[in-house]
């Protein structure tokens, strides 16, 4: 099997750029998912997940890059677009990427909980499908899960709000 340096050399660049991208996540205290998408070597959109500043159940990062790349291109059908997130899409990205006809994905780190392209299930790929996505796993996947990671560890060490207060807060909005 030979690798292609060159694609290797530029799915790590994309990553980088879906990397700090998930910084902008963290930020805004989502979970840190950042996507890029990219057309002929030229980004056309990047967004990250924005469930809790939206609020939206659907504001994760890949969702969010499918919508903005079809509003820059004009269309729907993304077959000449190469999207890059950070962690493994779920289900409903992996479903929306079939549907946008997504010509490839490059992801991060692994999802083995909800992953839904080859750790939990396999979506894009699944032969009942009209579209198939082909896909590359694991482009700077250390430094992905460490971004997760970290988020998460800070999560759980900071104070716990009682039941109560949060519904207060969520009132007081």
């Amino acid at each position: 099997m030979s690798i292609d340096v060159a694609t290797v050399s530029i799915d790590t660049g994309w990553m980088r750029v879906a990397l700090e991208a998930a910084s902008r996540a963290a930020a805004a205290s989502d979970i840190p998912v950042g996507a890029v998408a990219v057309r002929g070597g030229k980004c056309v959109a990047v967004s990250w997940n924005e469930k809790e500043s939206r609020p939206d159940p659907t504001g994760h990062a890949e969702i969010l890059v499918l919508r903005a790349a079809a509003a820059a291109l004009g269309r729907w059908r993304l077959p000449d677009v190469t999207v890059y997130v950070t962690l493994e899409p779920c289900a409903m990205c992996a479903g929306a990427m079939v549907q946008a006809r997504l010509g490839r994905l490059v992801f991060g780190a692994t999802d083995p909980r909800a992953g839904a392209a080859g750790s939990a299930y396999s979506l894009l790929d699944h032969p009942a499908h009209n579209h198939a996505v082909p896909a590359t796993a694991g482009v700077l996947a250390e430094d992905a899960r460490s971004v997760i990671d970290s988020f998460i560890r800070a999560l759980r060490n900071r104070p716990r709000q009682s039941l109560e207060d949060r519904a207060e807060a969520e009132v007081g909005d």
